[in-house]
């Protein structure tokens, strides 16, 4: 084993006395950088989230988790179709304005109605609608998924991500795209 000299050796970090599972996750999970996105459903009602991630490729499946206390819990529950806008660098301030609870959080955002009363934010680098296939309690959340139904966006320019409390933006480390 060979041992890096270019950063001092570190104790691994331990949780304090008498932490919870709950102090423990939510302290290791800000150290876990999320692509964040902006979740809509019908009403129309939507929220920032990072949770959001595939689940298959066949059939294209995606999923997302949001607070079973959360202002827009009962609205998710309720719809059959829901649009996940992938945000940028650029979109940190949307981010914000749907991650604020008690506002109109569509008040003065630019957005189309998808023909069938689904949002779609306008300014966003990717987005997709899917239809509802499972919308289940799972502790304190609700976990939905939903089959993949359309999307578009220009896909272009740094991701928008959450690390350590607050937003950032991705930078490419290698030309790679294998993952």
């Amino acid at each position: 084993m060979t041992v890096s000299t270019d950063r001092p050796a570190t104790e691994p970090a331990t949780a304090p006395t008498g932490a919870d599972g709950g102090d423990i996750l939510r302290r290791t999970l800000r150290r876990h950088a999320a692509g964040v996105t902006v979740i809509t459903v019908p009403g129309p009602a939507g929220f920032t989230a990072t949770s959001f991630t595939s689940v298959s490729l066949d059939p294209p499946l995606v999923s997302f988790y949001l607070g079973a206390t959360a202002s827009t819990a009962g609205a998710v529950q309720r719809a059959d179709r829901f649009a996940v806008h992938v945000l940028g660098a650029h979109n940190a301030a949307l981010a914000e304005r749907f991650a604020r609870s008690g506002t109109d959080r569509f008040s003065g955002v630019s957005w189309q109605d998808a023909g069938d009363g689904l949002p779609v934010l306008d300014g966003v680098p990717a987005w997709l609608t899917a239809r509802v296939t499972r919308c289940e309690q799972v502790g304190d959340h609700f976990l939905v998924i939903g089959e993949v139904r359309s999307g578009g966006g220009p896909a272009e320019g740094p991701a928008l991500v959450h690390h350590d409390g607050a937003f950032a933006t991705a930078v490419s480390l290698t030309s790679s795209t294998a993952m």
